[in-house]
């Protein structure tokens, strides 16, 4: 489902295997085992990476699952499960005491795209995949946390419209102009480079992990509020 492996100062967070790597309520809290256990080892220079194996990063929920159910209502009681499951990765990554960088090698749509976008950096290859928020097509209604997190990171009001009002799908560059993405590359294989390289840069600053991670949440005041994340204020150690 996915890893967590320690290089030196750089956690690297990977979503194994060719598929859609799908947000099912296994991949989720496999998710959050993972984050926990990041937490735990956190020191001084720590910074996460997460990227994926194959042409997906995450497609979003596991809907099939959900359509599965048998009737309406019961997919509809299965996908609140995913939502309600998913709120504290959001909510584990805003209070991760290191910085957070997402290496998008391919689509990331849905629920798969609030993944990448609740990291601190999001670098995205340009030659394949796209960024898509599906649900205006699908009829399904944002979450509150969903739109709490796009309110909070993109601070474009025609980029949020496009993705969420007209379910847009954007390339690497076209997500870059937006502001959502920090840098496009070349290929899978160049996106975890450059991530890599922006990690050991980060890593070097040696920031206190507490305070950063305060400092985070100071940011996103409302996502935190949404999320259940409270903002305390740490002792600063000079």
């Amino acid at each position: 489902m996915c890893t967590l492996e320690k290089r030196g100062d750089l956690f690297f967070l990977t979503l194994t295997g060719d598929d859609e790597h799908r947000l099912s309520l296994t991949l989720i809290d496999s998710l959050l085992s993972a984050l926990s256990q990041a937490k735990s080892q956190a020191t001084r220079g720590s910074v996460l990476i997460t990227t994926a194996h194959g042409k997906f990063f995450s497609n979003g929920f596991d809907l099939g699952w959900a359509q599965a159910a048998g009737s309406a209502s019961a997919a509809l009681a299965r996908l609140s499960q995913m939502v309600a499951a998913f709120k504290p990765v959001v909510a584990a990554l805003l209070s991760l005491p290191m910085p957070t960088v997402a290496a998008v090698q391919g689509h990331a749509a849905a629920a798969g795209f609030l993944l990448a976008l609740s990291h601190d950096y999001f670098l995205m290859r340009r030659d394949r995949g796209v960024l898509y928020m599906s649900e205006v097509d699908l009829g399904l209604p944002f979450p509150d946390y969903f739109t709490a997190a796009f309110l909070a990171k993109i601070g474009s009001v025609s980029g949020r419209r496009d993705v969420m009002l007209r379910g847009m799908k954007l390339k690497g560059d076209e997500a870059v102009k937006l502001g959502i993405v920090e840098s496009a590359h070349d290929s899978a294989e160049s996106t975890v480079e450059a991530a890599v390289r922006l990690g050991e840069q980060l890593a070097k600053r040696k920031w206190n992990g507490d305070v950063y991670a305060e400092i985070r949440k100071s940011l996103y005041p409302e996502l935190c509020g949404v999320v259940g994340v409270g903002v305390a204020t740490p002792k600063a150690k000079l």
